[in-house]
């Protein structure tokens, strides 16, 4: 276990940074029209609610964690609108995601409620301030040991 711990912060910062090109895709399609493939429903009217608010924070809140910038701060909100969008568009059909299609807002809301509690991991953008301006890192999560 010791060889995989040393690599978490590696690791984490790649989950980051996936998830979070993912989830900006995704705001990027909405309001856009573009990377949808022929998947996409259409841009939404600009400020109407909850659609346009949504792909705004799936667009901004994702390159905010997908850089590192913000990063706790904007997955908290990144969560928060997928538990929103989980229980008003998805859970009020059916009980379970398989079966009402809210599979991908149960995944990003989870996966952006772990960036939340564990942080950025490496490649982040704030790291990379805090050094050049001298401060100390933020230290990694603990490891057992």
């Amino acid at each position: 276990m010791d060889q995989l711990d040393k690599h978490r912060p590696h690791v984490l910062g790649l989950f980051r940074i996936v998830v979070a090109l993912l989830f900006a895709c995704h705001g990027a399609s909405s309001l856009f029209g573009v990377l949808a493939g022929g998947h996409g429903g259409g841009t939404p009217p600009f400020g109407q609610w909850p659609g346009w608010w949504a792909a705004v924070i799936q667009l901004v809140g994702g390159v905010f964690v997908l850089v590192g910038f913000g990063t706790r701060s904007a997955a908290v909100l990144c969560s928060g609108s997928m538990a929103f969008a989980y229980f008003t568009q998805h859970q009020p059909h059916e009980l379970f995601p398989i079966q009402n299609g809210g599979e991908p807002a149960a995944m990003f809301c989870w996966a952006f409620l772990l960036i939340a509690f564990f942080g950025p991991g490496s490649f982040a953008l704030s790291s990379a301030v805090l050094r050049v301006r001298g401060d100390a890192a933020v230290p990694a999560p603990a490891t057992r040991g």
